[in-house]
């Protein structure tokens, strides 16, 4: 690089020419006139003097300052906020928490105390979202709610912000009962309610299958202040545990049914009996509030806004919200994939490894049965898939352990039944996998649901056997379109399936269906109880 010069100042200028001249910096050669500068001349100019030496003093001192060299910055520029996808029609769309929600509303709009706002901000929830909207300000008036919206869209957030401030204001007694039908979905509601309310001293209890019986009933006798509870469970203890257990869900305020489409269903593995259990232990309709939230509003929850008021009250306000001509979100791919059902464990495998979906994080495979269930993570793990399970059958403890493995990305596909396709709010599944059609085409949706979750993309593999055509063609009726078959470029999954697939895993589901036999666990090792039958 050439040195810095500066222009030698004549001695007959004055001072204030002088410093005009000391501040030209050119780079370049040197004519006679000019003289190189070495770079280890101080730059700094010193302050000039009014006497008569100034102009001397000034020429022998003065100095430019050096440019700045060139150099790429450390400094990454911003980058742009991507876009994200608007399917409610949100006039002015705006990311909270995970969420598309209008920017211009807040939840100081709807009347919320300033210290739940601050509790929600604290969460990243700053702006509530369409369901939140519509239903809190209705719940904090008293009235009776039947609320609808997609999976994702916060609903647990729009019952649970105006029973807590409700509650603030009388804090005495059980002031509301929210049941639901699964543990995890229960254990969710739980943390979700203990996190909002950090700022007070709420007493919530979580009343669930597999545990004790005996703490759950000291804890409820205690008086707590919201009771988060899986119908059966609550059901055991009003029949069995005695009225000095249960006598405080007789001044009950708030009555939530999470999840309403499957506690009121009927049929095989209905909750029904359990909750009408239930609802006897607490105050009559007339006397208490009455919330229903689900993601698909069912006949039976539609049919409970026909039913006659007593007492004057105002009639079921209903918010149906974040709905479209798609019970799906757009943003969710769908897709089948025909295969022979004696051979859907190698096709399942061979899925599994392709190389757009081996790229991908954490993957749900979903079953209809808990034996198919515990078969498939036998195999997959067995297969050095990173695996783990959640199903009814499963201890409590390992269900929970289960499930935080999956959402800490320590196993990276989870098969489960339809215990966790409800409510569960895990993020960043990337791709769901209907291993078994399932029988209800509601059930399909709370599914594909645990993806493309608050306006993210996602993707749905339905594997469709022989007698799974019909099933099949109901599930497109109740979605409202035609699904495409599932295909990747360059990937033909039969001829890798009988290439690589069917010998291994012939062998590997052989030995995992002995080891069920024998009663092994899914690292191999016998059970205890197996250990003692044998001897």
């Amino acid at each position: 690089m050439p040195p810095l010069i500066r222009r030698k100042a004549p001695s007959s200028h004055t001072s204030s020419s002088s410093d005009s001249e000391a501040s030209e910096v050119f780079s370049g050669s040197s004519p006679p006139s000019y003289e190189a500068i070495e770079d280890n001349v101080s730059r700094k100019r010193r302050r000039l003097s009014s006497g008569p030496d100034t102009e001397s003093d000034s020429s022998a001192a003065e100095e430019a300052p050096a440019p700045v060299p060139s150099t790429a910055s450390r400094i990454k520029p911003k980058q742009a906020t991507p876009p994200f996808n608007n399917p409610a029609g949100i006039e002015h769309p705006t990311v909270s928490n995970g969420k598309v929600v209008d920017s211009r509303a807040s939840f100081a709009t709807l009347d919320v105390a300033p210290w739940l706002i601050a509790s929600l901000a604290a969460m990243e929830i700053k702006r509530p979202t369409g369901i939140q909207k519509g239903c809190i300000p209705k719940i904090l008036e008293g009235r009776d709610v039947i609320g609808g919206s997609r999976t994702g869209s916060g609903k647990t957030v729009a019952f649970a912000v105006p029973i807590l401030q409700r509650w603030s204001e009388d804090p005495v007694g059980i002031y509301a009962v929210i049941l639901t039908p699964t543990r995890e979905l229960a254990l969710q509601i739980f943390e979700q309610i203990k996190a909002i309310s950090a700022p007070e001293s709420l007493k919530p209890i979580l009343i669930t299958g597999g545990t004790e019986m005996r703490p759950q009933a000291l804890a409820l006798s205690r008086r707590p202040h919201v009771v988060i509870a899986t119908p059966g469970r609550l059901a055991d203890h009003i029949l069995t545990s005695g009225v000095d257990t249960t006598i405080g869900l007789r001044r009950v305020k708030v009555v939530v049914l999470d999840e309403a489409d499957r506690l009121l269903a009927s049929g095989p593995g209905s909750m029904l009996s359990d909750v009408e259990t239930c609802l006897t232990a607490l105050p009559p309709s007339h006397e208490r509030q009455t919330c229903l939230f689900t993601a698909t509003l069912t006949p039976e929850v539609i049919a409970l806004n026909s039913l006659p008021r007593t007492n004057g009250r105002p009639p079921i306000f209903v918010c149906e919200t974040d709905t479209a001509d798609l019970a799906v979100p757009e943003t969710l791919k769908q897709t089948y994939l025909q295969v022979p059902l004696t051979y859907r464990e190698a096709y399942l495998h061979i899925l599994l490894l392709t190389a757009g979906n081996a790229v991908k994080k954490s993957v749900m495979v979903f079953c209809n049965r808990t034996a198919t269930t515990n078969l498939l993570e036998r195999l997959l793990r067995s297969l050095d898939h990173r695996v783990t399970s959640l199903h009814s059958l499963l201890p409590q403890k390992d269900r929970t352990d289960n499930l935080a493995r999956f959402r800490a990305s320590a196993a990276r596909i989870l098969v489960a039944t339809d215990v966790a396709s409800r409510g569960l709010d895990i993020p960043e599944v990337d791709l769901v996998i209907n291993y078994d059609v399932p029988r209800n085409p509601d059930d399909y949706i709370h599914r594909v649901g645990r993806t493309a979750r608050a306006g993210k993309k996602g993707e749905a593999v339905t594997l469709v056997g022989q007698r799974d055509v019909s099933l099949f063609l109901a599930i497109e009726g109740r979605v409202g379109a035609k699904m495409k078959e599932w295909k990747e470029e360059g990937v033909n999954v039969e001829t890798r399936v009988v290439r690589d697939g069917l010998k291994d895993v012939g062998e590997r589901k052989r030995v995992a269906l002995l080891d069920i036999e024998e009663g092994r666990d899914v690292k191999g090792n016998r059970t205890r109880g197996k250990i003692r039958r044998l001897e």
